[in-house]
């Protein structure tokens, strides 16, 4: 998939209101996504919540501790397109 986020809104409770380069945009409730633990727990924080902001080069979202979310995982959550699996494959010759 491949698309990056260009613009977040938080909302009320954990809910962001996310826009990707191709136009589409909805709302994701990060409850539904992650626990707020480990690199996650500063998120629970309000003050840390609404702190969030599209990182131009990774093309996701980010916190000011580093933590992130896969942009392939919330574009599948707002639009319904599954993520594509890839398989490796490994044998001998």
């Amino acid at each position: 998939m491949l698309k990056d986020i260009v613009e977040v809104q938080p909302l009320e409770g954990y809910r962001l209101r996310l826009r990707f380069e191709d136009g589409a945009t909805g709302e994701v409730d990060l409850q539904q996504i992650i626990k707020f633990e480990g690199i996650f727990a500063p998120v629970k924080e309000r003050a840390t919540f609404v702190q969030v902001r599209v990182h131009p080069e990774l093309g996701t979202i980010v916190w000011p501790n580093g933590a992130d979310l896969d942009p392939d995982v919330l574009y599948a959550r707002i639009t319904g397109v599954p993520i594509p699996r890839f398989e490796i494959k490994t044998g001998s010759r």
